[in-house]
């Protein structure tokens, strides 16, 4: 006697060797012995032969139509030897029975099944949806495959190129175009960018790196909206002659000085700030998108500013015009710079001048503004400043010294990158230089005294802090909402409030310096944000992690734009210099390349290498060392590099100073600190200038 029956879901028949209760021995074609129970049995027979069986069943089974069998079936549930005689007319011979119940087991769109053997007709609308929904897969596998071909053929399908970011960063894998794009890259064993590259769907790696960044933090698009221009007060207008100093490209000017020589001797000094605050008010449309971006956003090349372009022209400090600004004067004793009063204002400000540092740098030096010589504007009022910067310095150091740290270093270098028609030059800048520090140190000396100011009305604002604690807590430097001392930098408070055109921190921070101005001792209960403000600790949880998304992407665009340039240059044996271990940076551009391997090196040992390849979609570099160089090669590099390597001090402590710099770009410019890479970024040490 034969079987034929069901075994894990599939068919089988076989001889039955020996019957045991309610459980049969069964001998297979391929001679494997099966338990059977009877349960499974669907049918017994003598012949044919199993083997014959299964084939004619399986033959039968493929010449059986569905659509027939489906109408001959009703709506009734059935067993298929039931259906079996009425569709043969006859009792079904073992090979006809099975094949019917193959046939009936292999299309569960037109027979749902019941139980062993037993089945029902699907209703018609089901079956038709099923049955469309059948043929949608078959038009959808076949484009796919039609793009698989033409990615292939390094053509991108005109469907998939609205669909390029998405499919790149953020794909749906189930759509036929994601699944046509990773098939047609395992096909050429490519990268998924690499092959958009190709063909045509990126136009370079920096469209790629850029639309990666714009998809996660710009998803609509890193335009604006239409704003109307806020209403401006009347204010009264100041008796000075003030003067910006910027990089050539600043659109952004924030701040501007003054010096004016009083009748009894004393100097007051203005540090003018924009005010857009004046016009913005909270939770207006303007509000709504600085608060949505929280910070300008820079990159060699070009920027996505926090403001609308027209709002940025309605309060930047550009020359020419009486500005509105909120103004800190320093009365000063010019005998030993002792600061004898300060005093707040809100008014409007003349600027005479924005002075740029591409036409100053080189005549303003240390030994021009010792010498009283060199032609250039201003240079009365820069002398002075330059003796007040020195000593806020000195006096910062020695309140930096008390906290227990070391002096900053002067000697590190930053690199400014200038990109024009896609071609990169980087340019070493030595930091420190006296127009950098004139700004520097007088807008940390703002920035501490408006601090103290808030806190001594009992009104909160955004610190920036380092210290107490233990001793990773007094390396760190965090975001506060009341007053405490920011140990690197050497003062007893720090709120960012020079920026307010390109940080929202610093506009939040100017609505609360104008409620103290108006408002005076009842300023707490005035001003825009209140003591122990939930909004205020939710607007520093976000600026912290969008500006912090930010810098890895400068930091990132730098280090393409740094690969570029040696593609540029054709760039195949550099020198570099030891950071630490396996750590190293080249000379000439601000790029980080790690060794592994590298014999053990001192610090700021110079090196040669060869640079085997580099990747501007990984942002990769490999290199080979080929001598490490005499140390007289340049101890001067080497003595830099051991300010920016920070012996002894982790990064945290040191950077405040640059993290308050403006990072200037514009269209085909960018001037930075340079930042090409964690490590350099995570060695900086003197303070740098609100617009450096």
């Amino acid at each position: 006697m034969n079987l034929f029956f069901e075994e894990s879901g599939d068919f089988k028949a076989g001889t039955v060797l020996s019957q045991q209760g309610e459980a049969y021995q069964v001998e297979l074609q391929s001679g494997k012995r099966s338990k059977v129970k009877t349960r499974d049995v669907l049918l017994q027979f003598t012949s044919p032969e199993p083997a014959q069986l299964m084939q004619e069943a399986q033959a039968l089974a493929a010449g059986l139509d569905l659509d027939f069998l489906w109408e001959v079936a009703g709506q009734e549930e059935f067993g298929f030897a039931e259906l079996g005689a009425e569709y043969f007319g006859h009792a079904p011979l073992p090979q006809e029975a099975a094949g019917l119940l193959l046939k009936l087991h292999g299309a569960p769109m037109y027979f749902y099944r019941k139980g062993k053997g037993r089945y029902k007709a699907a209703p018609e609308a089901s079956l038709k949806a099923a049955l469309a929904g059948l043929e949608k897969k078959k038009q959808q596998a076949l484009l796919q495959a039609q793009y698989v071909e033409e990615l292939k053929a390094g053509r991108l399908p005109e469907s998939m190129r609205p669909q390029v970011r998405q499919l790149l960063f953020k794909p749906d894998k189930n759509s036929i175009e994601y699944k046509a794009l990773e098939t047609a890259c395992d096909e050429l064993q490519t990268s998924p960018a690499r092959l958009m590259l190709t063909v045509g769907g990126l136009a370079s790696p920096k469209d790629f790196h850029f639309s990666r960044f714009l998809l996660e933090h710009f998803p609509k698009g890193s335009g604006f909206p239409a704003v109307q221009l806020p209403a401006l007060p009347t204010l009264p207008l100041a008796d000075v002659q003030a003067f910006s100093i910027d990089d050539v490209t600043t659109t952004e000017i924030d701040d501007a000085l003054s010096v004016t020589v009083q009748a009894d001797g004393t100097l007051k000094i203005g540090i003018h700030i924009a005010a857009p605050a004046l016009g913005i008010r909270r939770s207006d449309a303007i509000e709504a998108i600085a608060r949505q971006r929280m910070s300008t956003v820079y990159m060699p090349g070009e920027k996505i500013t926090m403001l609308p372009d027209e709002v940025v022209a309605a309060f930047t400090l550009d020359a020419g015009a009486a500005r509105p600004a909120v103004s800190l004067y320093a009365t000063l004793n010019p005998d030993d710079w002792s600061v004898l009063a300060t005093e707040t204002r809100v008014e409007l400000v003349p600027i005479v001048a924005n002075l740029r540092h591409n036409e100053l740098d080189d005549q303003v030096t240390e030994e021009t503004l010792a010498s009283g010589s060199g032609d250039y504007p201003y240079r009365r009022e820069l002398s002075l400043l330059w003796q007040w910067a020195q000593v806020l310095e000195q006096g910062r150091m020695v309140k930096r010294e008390s906290f227990g740290l070391k002096p900053e270093q002067a000697n590190r270098v930053d690199f400014n990158f200038y990109v024009e028609d896609d071609v990169v030059s980087i340019v070493r800048r030595k930091r420190g230089a006296p127009l950098d520090k004139i700004v520097a140190e007088l807008m940390i000396f703002a920035n501490s005294s408006w601090g103290k100011y808030l806190h001594e009305h009992g009104v909160p604002g955004i610190y920036r802090c380092q210290g107490s604690g233990g001793w990773a807590a007094r390396m760190q430097v965090r975001m506060l909402t009341h007053a405490a001392p920011h140990q690197g930098l050497g003062v007893d408070q720090y709120a960012w409030s020079t920026s307010p055109l390109r940080r929202y921190t610093d506009l939040v921070n100017q609505w609360q310096i104008l409620a103290c101005i108006e408002h005076g001792v009842t300023a707490p209960l005035a001003a825009p944000f209140k003591p122990r403000d939930a909004d205020l600790f939710a607007i520093v949880s976000a600026f912290d992690a969008a500006y912090g998304a930010y810098a890895d992407f400068q930091t990132n665009m730098e280090r393409y734009w740094c690969l570029r340039w040696l593609d540029q240059q054709q760039a195949r044996r550099v020198e570099a210099v030891v950071l630490k271990e396996e750590v190293l940076r080249l000379v000439d551009i601000p790029l980080i390349v790690r060794l592994p391997g590298m014999p053990a090196a001192p610090r700021g040992a110079q090196v040669r290498l060869d640079l085997l390849r580099w990747d501007e979609v990984e942002l990769t570099i490999e290199a080979r060392l080929i001598e490490v160089l005499p140390v007289e090669a340049d101890a001067s590099l080497a003595e830099e590099v051991l300010d920016e390597a920070v012996q002894d001090e982790p990064a945290e402590a040191l950077i405040e100073a640059e993290a308050d710099a403006e990072v200037t770009t514009t269209e085909g410019e960018v001037t930075a600190p340079g930042a090409a890479d964690s490590v350099a970024a995570a060695t900086e040490s003197a303070p740098q200038p609100d617009n450096p």
